[in-house]
């Protein structure tokens, strides 16, 4: 199989009067995990099903190596596209599942049977040749809706929320099989999910769609540490928005809340009318220590390896995760705290 890369560009597509592609503009990498994020409504599908040529041809170019493919069927696009409900053959066995897609290409059964042999050995599942789908689980249609995508050996493999069917233990074992199989296969893979735990943790790259746009493209660490906007700050993780002003300049910075309670700021803080603050780069204590903020406990959740409180702060309510040891001090619902933000990584937007 060939790395290859794709270029979107200029990438326009109405639903009647909705503009559900305003403009994309992307550049995936050869061999690289790309994932779309966003919620629903988002145009991350949409846009997928672009580059698979399902659905109404958009204006703009999509290019996969050097070609563009709009106005080309899906079937010459040479991409493997995965879909959410598996879609396999009811009345067919896996091993028919499989190789459908070679038969349809007219290949010989000499050379048909190899190639299915080797796309169930890469997923595990060659001792389940002779069944149907209705006698799989869920984890097992899902390997098999893989090699019967692989086994045609495309040149970009397209994944549609494939995950989503399963239950949580099984989602997490079968996102590391897909990033096993993409490795070891070295294709271009594009990944549709909304859930941002599968994203971070099988993405190359990904970027964050809202409204039929772009807002950010990069690594989940960037995106998670420096979000370009509050949309992308929210959807990425539990994120503490605090609103007020950035005052002074260099040593003097500060950020005034809008309840007039003010934390210092690195030098190179920027301007803007907001802080983001993760939860994990917030402290709570009882003591009135500087560059802290006054606040009162409202609610608080042991979640076994950290304790999360909810405080009412700098006119806000503020998350804050505090890793958990036997001997750590409780704060209960009402208790008077002081937060000590990590402000050399807080975000102004």
């Amino acid at each position: 199989m060939k790395n290859i890369g794709i270029k979107i560009e200029d990438v326009r597509l109405s639903f009647g009067s909705t503009e559900v592609l305003k403009g994309v503009n992307l550049e995936i990498k050869p061999g690289e995990f790309f994932a779309f994020l966003g919620p629903s409504g988002s145009g991350k599908s949409t846009l997928l099903r672009a580059i698979a040529g399902f659905g109404p041809d958009p204006q703009g170019r999509i290019l996969i190596g050097d070609r563009d493919v709009v106005g080309t069927p899906p079937w010459k696009r040479n991409v493997g596209m995965v879909f959410q409900s598996y879609a396999l053959w009811p009345h067919m066995s896996v091993r028919d599942n499989v190789g459908f897609g070679l038969k349809e290409r007219k290949l010989s059964a000499g050379i048909i049977k190899p190639k299915v042999d080797a796309a169930l050995e890469l997923v595990g599942l060659s001792h389940l040749a002779d069944r149907m789908p209705n006698q799989l689980s869920g984890g097992q249609q899902q390997r098999i809706a893989l090699a019967r995508t692989i086994v045609v050996e495309p040149e970009v493999l397209l994944l549609d929320e494939p995950l989503s069917n399963l239950d949580a233990s099984l989602r997490v074992q079968m996102r590391r099989e897909l990033l096993r199989l993409q490795r070891q296969l070295g294709l271009t893979t594009i990944f549709v999910t909304h859930d941002q735990e599968e994203a971070n943790t099988t993405s190359d790259r990904m970027a964050v769609l809202d409204g039929g746009v772009i807002q950010q493209i990069g690594t989940p660490q960037e995106l998670y540490d420096k979000p370009a906007n509050l949309f992308v700050a929210k959807f990425l993780g539990t994120a503490n928005i605090l609103e007020g002003k950035i005052e002074g300049a260099g040593s003097n910075a500060h950020f005034r809340t809008k309840t007039g309670d003010v934390l210092n700021l690195p030098q190179s803080a920027g301007s803007g009318t907001n802080i983001v603050l993760r939860p994990q780069n917030i402290s709570i204590t009882r003591n009135n220590i500087e560059n802290s903020l006054p606040g009162n406990v409202l609610h608080r959740e042991f979640l076994g390896g950290q304790m999360r409180y909810l405080v009412e702060a700098g006119g806000t309510e503020i998350v804050v995760d505090q890793a958990h040891t036997a001997s750590q001090e409780v704060y209960e619902m009402g208790t008077p705290v002081h937060l000590v933000a990590n402000t050399s990584t807080a975000v102004i937007i």
